[in-house]
């Protein structure tokens, strides 16, 4: 064998050597990122630390600012929990679903505190708090009187070939899959990248939409300063919300569920619910 072709080669055998390395590198990362961190974040470790991690989404009912002071359903709701429990609530703001589920499973929050129905597919995964409420999602229409007199959609059959716009990664999106092949025909979903459900529901009262879907509480709230907007049209079935916990956090589960069924009985949480719902 030449000089020329040892060398290239010994060049062939260090390049393969370098990929294979590379790819044992990169399959342990993906491997690692995978897995939840080793170390266990329940309710012993949260009190010694003085901290509870929060992640809850900014719109009228989770958190929000009105002029100097913050206000929300959720804000309250951790405002109590802080002084019951005496910990220190960190609290985080971020809409999107998805990413709070991540942050959650990663440990970046030890609870999503935002209204999350419940159901089959996200039980398998995560662990849920006693129910805060039921709801169900409705669909947001202009009333006649605001839409050229189109008359709003009663049907859900009525809803083929329709586009509705909701929020990107929106719990509404497998309802409105599965309502899809219900009626047998397609309903058009386009995700907004930027807008949630509130800022969705003032562009179909604007009539920059003709549709949108959100839960009936937000609805109904919305629809008493939005007269445009017909909130009638049920979408999906009655469901329980609730918060999210991770499912190896069974004693920080427990210890909220315990709060719960004593807070939820208490005027204290009916002046909360009323104030937003």
């Amino acid at each position: 064998m030449s000089f020329v072709l040892r060398k290239r080669l010994y060049l062939y055998l260090l390049l393969l050597l370098v990929v294979v390395t590379a790819m044992i590198a990169l399959r342990h990362t993906i491997n690692r990122a995978a897995r939840p961190p080793a170390s266990p974040r329940d309710y012993p470790e949260i009190m010694a630390s003085g901290e509870l991690r929060v992640v809850t989404d900014y719109n009228s009912i989770g958190y929000y600012v009105s002029g100097d002071s913050a206000i929300g359903f959720q804000l309250e709701m951790m405002q109590a929990l802080e002084k019951e429990w005496g910990v220190k609530v960190q609290l985080t703001l971020e809409n999107n679903l998805d990413d709070n589920l991540e942050g959650l499973h990663y440990q970046r929050y030890d609870l999503v505190a935002r209204n999350i129905p419940v159901n089959a597919q996200l039980k398998d995964i995560f662990s849920f708090t006693l129910p805060l409420m039921l709801n169900k999602q409705v669909l947001v229409q202009r009333k006649a009187l605001y839409n050229d007199s189109i008359d709003p959609i009663r049907q859900q059959l009525d809803l083929a070939k329709k586009t509705i716009y909701v929020a990107k990664d929106s719990p509404a999106m497998l309802r409105l899959s599965n309502l899809s092949h219900e009626i047998g025909d397609t309903i058009f979903v386009e995700e907004h990248p930027t807008y949630e459900a509130e800022q969705l529901v003032m562009m179909v009262a604007a009539g920059d939409i003709d549709f949108t879907v959100c839960d009936e509480k937000l609805a109904l709230r919305l629809a008493k300063s939005l007269e445009e907007i017909d909130v009638v049209t049920d979408i999906g079935f009655t469901q329980f919300e609730a918060w999210a916990v991770r499912r190896d956090s069974p004693l920080l589960l427990d210890s909220l569920n315990s709060w719960l069924g004593r807070f939820k009985g208490t005027k204290a949480f009916r002046a909360i619910y009323d104030r937003y719902y």
